[in-house]
This record gives structure tokens, C-alpha cells and sequence, in this order.
């Protein structure tokens, strides 16, 4: 008996009995015809193996998903011009083989699959598509998350494209309008909606804020038709300040559950903490974020009773389309995070499918104490923030959490994003740091306990790069942005992925896109954005996006390195050298060694390139 990872291939002949009953000799005949002649030899062809047969299906597994794919497409095509029709699933997972069969999870879900799907598709999981060469994107749909039939967590899935299908004028529809068939009855409404979101015009941001470059405008933002929601911070109305981290913490995972939902543009919570208080008139708040709605709310939280009240506001009018308050015992507190989920989807888009939403807010443990340590983690450290204590304390309070409850996703991704933060800050023996193995074996814990935690993906992601594995990291980022597509976060760290990997024009898109959240976003993405652009050859709006971060934050270490590279790299050598004073000063133990270690353009000739820029600043060779 032995285990291992493989690409497996569920396929059913449709309405065999049917053609059996009525023609047994004759389809048979056929049957055999289309084995001997398609299936065993495409099979054999794409390195894969049938294990099993029943009749008018099959099993086959293949060591790589690349030419499950290719021999599943390439087996479709055959029977197109056949007499049967044929349902594909794939799957890539863990399997027992034994004497000659195989089980598991992973061919569990491959039945699943191909049950799933209409005569001629083929239907696989999120694995393979992350697991699919980086060039292969364009190959897949995705369908959705749908539940099957034993099968605990809801499977995400995505249909192969095939050639000549229908998918690629299909795919220009808005996603709100093709994520299924049975939505299409909500299109008028849908229509409608999107119709009066693109007709607000979003005031201007702070003056600070609108030396943003032209690209990264409110108004480009609305070039996507998807309703866009903010979640104001939550009031705490408990009377003691050390509570307001609970509110918070509402008010984060109620905008974590809404950002799940493909259909929707979700502000970053940074964002709305950075305009909340700056005016009373809510649609003036909207306005400044550029959305459609904003949901308010307040949580009043004494000894183990709770209240939450919560309202969503339409910014245009004003009108509030929906409040409701909820009385519950803080045990309860994920059910009412459920519940408040649930409902403002429905109103802002009733067209989104209420498991999506229900699906979107599952419980992450049943410990609140081990939940209160993390809420107080997250308020302690975010990725990005440069000081050694804070990551040192929320360190401590995510391992608390972890001793009430080992199996907690959401603490051991954080815990691990800490490990690796040390790393990253510590500017020597990256590759091989003890802390480094440990932050990503935590990472990947975590995706182990939880397969749908983006922000563990993200860390893994994280250290990846400095391992210097920058095809996994991207691979890994791009799996964080699949889960929650409206993590800007995530988004920061696939474009930071992808300038390591060379990937500059997309990587500048995702920066662009990730700061259109999170219009309040701290620096660290303007100076991934600036990275983006200084990759991508386009010097000008590099140096404007960096301007604009030093004006914030004229100390800021990683905007002024790419402000020294790009004058070193245009000629002006004197003011280079005088930023890069700057860089030293704020930052001594900065080095050329270190910066050649760090590799922060992967292996690409840019990474020399921008070596060569730097070195014009003359910055100081060893720290």
C-alpha cells in the first residue's frame, strides 16, 4: 500500500443504460471502439495510467495535472465526433494505491466533480488550477464553490475552456451576471443595480491622497461593475477602551466574509479606519472611499452579553435599506457574524447565492478566548510594520491562542506570518533561517486546518521568496487572491510575487488595484506599487508613486531605496547620494550585501540592473 500525490481523471459516459437497452451489441461494440481507439491511447500518450473501470466509466491518474488537462481536452475532442457523450472530473490529491486501485480524498473529489458537470466539460478542482503551469490561467472558468455529496468543505470549481467553446465572449459578461445559469433569472435587477453604481462620482480623497497618480483614480475603479460595499469601523459602546478591540475585530471579520464574495468590491478595513470620524454625513464618508453602500454598526459587549445593531446605507441617497440589531450571548458572536453576512449580501446584491454567502462566514473556533488573543494579535502587528517589539508581542499572543486551541487556522497563519516578518527584518541568513522553516511550516499547517485561508497562502507566499523559490511564491500568492478576491493584501503580495517572478505589467496592475481597496493603504503599497512601475520601465510614474510615500513618510526605508535607484538610474547622481543618506540614516543597517541577498527582483537581469542604479547613490557596501 502506498500514498501519494497524483492528478486524478473521474469519467462517465452519459446515458449508457439508455443505449445498452436499446442496442446492447451494437453500443457495446462501440464502447470498445472508443477505449481502444481514444481513451487508452490518449491516456498513454499524456503519461497516465487507467486504474479502474465500470462499464462506461473510468479512473485514470496521470503525475502531472498539465496532461490530465491536455488528455482530458484532448479526449473530449474525440468524442465530439462520436456517438456518446462524456463528463470529465479532475482532481489533485493524496491517494492510497494498492494492489493496482487507488482511494481517497483525492479520487472522493474527482467523482464528485465529474458528477458535477454537463455532457462535454470537464470540471476540476482549485487544485489543479494552482497546481497548473503559470501560462495555463486563461485555460480555466471559475464556476464557483459547490458542496458534493460526503464531502465536508465546499469544493471550488473551475471548467476547462475549450477550443471553440463559447467562453471567451461569454467571460466579458460581468461576473455578477455568468457565476451560474440560475442567476440569469436576477438579471434585470442585477442590470439595474449595476446601473445606479456606476452613476456615483466619488468625491476627491484628503489632499494628501490626491497626489495619487492619474492611474490609480476613483473614476478608472468604477470601470468595474461590481457593487462596492465599505464596513465602517464598529462602535464599541461598552464603556471600556480595552474592549474596542472586540468591535474591531467585528468589524474586520464582517469585512473579511463580504471581500469572499467575488461579486462585490470590499474596501479595506485600513481604509475606513483612516476616514472614519472625519465627517458625520455617511454619504460623504461613501463619497471619499468611492462606494455604493456603506454598512455601519455598533457592539456593546458586558460579561458574556452581546448586542451587535447594524445598518447598510445606500451612498448615493442616503436612504438606509436595512438595519437589525441582535442580541446574543458572546458564544454566539460567529453565529451572529454569520447572520450579518448573510443579509447585507442579499441586500446589496440579491443575486448572489445565499450558500456563498452562508459559506463565507464558517466558524474558525469555538474557543473565544483563543479568538479575543488573536483579535488583539491583528490589532498589534500587520504585515508591513517595521517594529521588532510589536512583532515580538503579537507573536506571544497568537501562540497563547494556539494553547486553547491547537486547530486554529486563522492563529497559526498569523503566528507564522511573525516568524517570517523576523526574518525579512533581520536582513541576514534569510534562506536558511531557523525561524524562516518554522514560520512556513506553520503557514502550511494552516492551510492544512483551514484550505480556504487566503492569509495563510499569503505567508506561505511570503517566505517562499525569501527561500528564493519565487515560481512557488507567485503560485502561492495567486492562490491567496482566488480565495478572497478582495484582500488587497493578498493582492499586494501576488504583485510583489510577480515582480520577483518578471511578471512587471501584471504586478503593476495588481499594486494599481490592491491601492483602489484600500485607498488608505499604509506605505508599504506604494512602495510595492512603485517597485511595479520602476519593473515595468515606467520611470515617471514610479517616481511619482514614491514622491507621493515620502511625503507620508519621509523616513520610509523601502521608498526611499527605489527613490535613490531611480535618480541613480536617470542621471542624477547628487540627489541619489543625498537620498541614500537618508536610507542610511533611517535604516543603519542597510548594505549593498544585504541588498544583494534579499534579491528583491528575484534572478531577473532587472535584479543587476537595479544593482547597477543604486550603486550611482554610492550606498555603503557592508552594514
Amino acid at each position: 500500500m502506498e500514498r501519494k500525490l497524483a492528478a486524478i481523471m473521474a469519467a462517465d459516459i452519459v446515458g449508457y443504460s439508455l443505449l445498452m437497452a436499446e442496442n446492447e451489441a451494437s453500443t457495446y461494440a462501440k464502447l470498445r471502439a472508443v477505449f481502444d481507439e481514444l481513451i487508452d491511447p490518449t491516456i498513454a500518450r499524456h503519461g497516465g495510467r487507467i486504474v479502474k473501470t465500470a462499464g462506461d466509466g473510468f479512473l485514470a491518474m496521470f503525475p502531472s495535472v498539465n496532461e490530465a488537462v491536455d488528455a482530458a481536452l484532448a479526449i473530449q475532442e474525440g468524442f465530439d465526433k462520436g456517438p456518446f457523450e462524456l463528463r470529465i472530473g479532475i482532481n489533485l490529491g493524496d491517494v492510497i494505491e494498492d494492489d493496482g486501485d487507488v482511494y481517497g480524498d483525492g479520487v472522493n473529489v474527482a467523482a464528485r466533480l465529474e458528477a458535477m458537470c454537463d455532457p462535454g466539460q470537464i470540471f476540476v478542482s482549485g487544485a489543479v488550477v494552482m497546481a497548473a503551469d503559470r501560462n495555463s490561467a486563461d485555460r480555466f472558468v471559475r464556476i464557483g464553490r459547490r458542496r458534493a455529496k460526503n464531502i465536508p468543505e465546499l469544493l471550488n470549481v473551475y471548467s476547462v475552456r475549450r477550443a471553440g467553446s463559447p467562453w471567451s465572449p461569454w467571460r466579458q459578461v460581468p461576473p455578477v451576471l455568468r457565476s451560474t445559469a440560475a442567476r440569469w433569472s436576477y438579471g434585470a435587477a442585477a442590470i439595474a443595480l449595476i446601473l445606479i453604481g456606476t452613476q456615483i462620482q466619488p468625491l476627491p480623497l484628503a489632499a494628501m491622497v490626491s497626489r495619487i497618480p492619474a492611474v490609480l483614480s476613483m473614476d478608472q475603479s468604477r470601470a468595474d461593475p461590481r457593487p462596492s460595499v465599505a464596513v465602517m469601523p464598529f462602535a464599541a459602546m461598552s464603556g471600556s477602551g480595552e474592549q474596542s478591540y472586540f468591535a474591531d475585530g467585528l468589524t474586520e471579520d464582517v469585512t473579511t466574509a463580504l471581500a469572499r464574495n467575488s461579486e462585490l468590491q470590499v474596501i479595506a478595513r485600513d481604509s475606513t479606519y483612516a476616514v472614519h470620524g472625519q465627517d458625520t454625513d455617511v454619504r460623504k464618508l461613501g463619497a471619499k472611499l468611492g462606494v455604493d453602500y456603506v454598512v455601519e454598526g455598533s457592539a456593546r459587549r458586558e460579561g458574556d452579553q452581546l448586542r451587535v445593531s447594524a445598518q447598510l446605507i445606500d451612498v448615493k441617497t442616503g436612504a438606509h435599506l436595512w438595519s437589525r440589531s441582535f442580541d446574543r450571548q458572546v458564544a454566539d458572536v460567529f453565529t451572529v457574524q454569520s447572520e450579518l453576512t448573510t443579509e447585507i449580501v442579499a441586500q446589496i446584491a440579491p443575486y448572489i447565492g445565499r450558500s456563498e454567502a452562508a459559506a463565507a462566514a464558517e466558524r474558525p473556533t469555538d474557543n473565544l478566548q483563543a479568538y479575543d488573543l488573536v483579535l488583539q494579535a491583528r490589532n498589534r502587528y500587520r504585515h508591513g510594520a517595521n517594529d521588532p517589539q510589536d512583532i515580538l508581542e503579537a507573536r506571544g499572543l497568537y501562540q497563547r491562542a494556539l494553547e486553547m486551541d491547537p486547530s486554529y487556522a486563522a492563529a497559526r497563519a498569523g503566528l507564522a506570518l511573525t516568524f517570517i516578518a523576523s526574518v525579512a527584518q533581520s536582513g541576514d541568513g534569510r534562506a536558511n533561517a531557523p525561524e524562516l522553516h518554522l514560520g512556513l511550516s506553520e503557514a502550511r499547517q494552516a492551510v492544512r486546518l483551514d484550505p480556504n485561508l487566503g492569509l495563510g497562502y499569503q505567508v506561505i507566499s511570503f517566505g517562499l521568496a525569501l527561500q528564493g523559490d519565487y515560481s512557488g511564491g507567485l503560485q502561492a500568492a495567486r492562490r491567496a487572491v482566488e480565495l478572497n478576491p478582495n484582500d488587497p493584501d493578498s493582492m499586494m503580495a501576488l504583485a510583489k510575487a510577480q515582480v520577483r517572478f518578471g511578471e512587471y505589467d501584471d504586478a503593476v496592475a495588481n499594486a494599481e488595484r490592491a491601492r483602489r481597496l484600500h485607498p488608505m493603504a499604509p506605505e508599504y503599497y506604494a512602495y510595492v506599487h512603485g517597485q511595479a512601475l520602476y519593473a515595468a520601465d515606467r520611470r515617471d510614474e514610479a517616481s511619482a508613486v514614491i514622491e507621493e510615500c515620502l511625503i507620508r513618510a519621509p523616513r520610509d526605508a523601502n521608498c526611499l531605496l527605489i527613490q535613490a535607484a531611480l535618480q541613480g538610474g536617470g542621471g542624477e547622481v547628487e540627489a541619489a547620494q543625498q537620498t541614500m543618506a537618508k536610507l542610511v540614516e533611517a535604516h543603519p543597517a542597510f548594505s549593498l550585501e544585504a541588498e544583494r541577498a534579499y534579491r528583491r527582483f528575484g534572478d531577473r537581469p532587472l535584479m543587476e540592473e537595479f544593482l547597477q542604479d543604486l550603486a550611482q547613490a554610492k550606498p555603503p557596501e557592508t552594514g
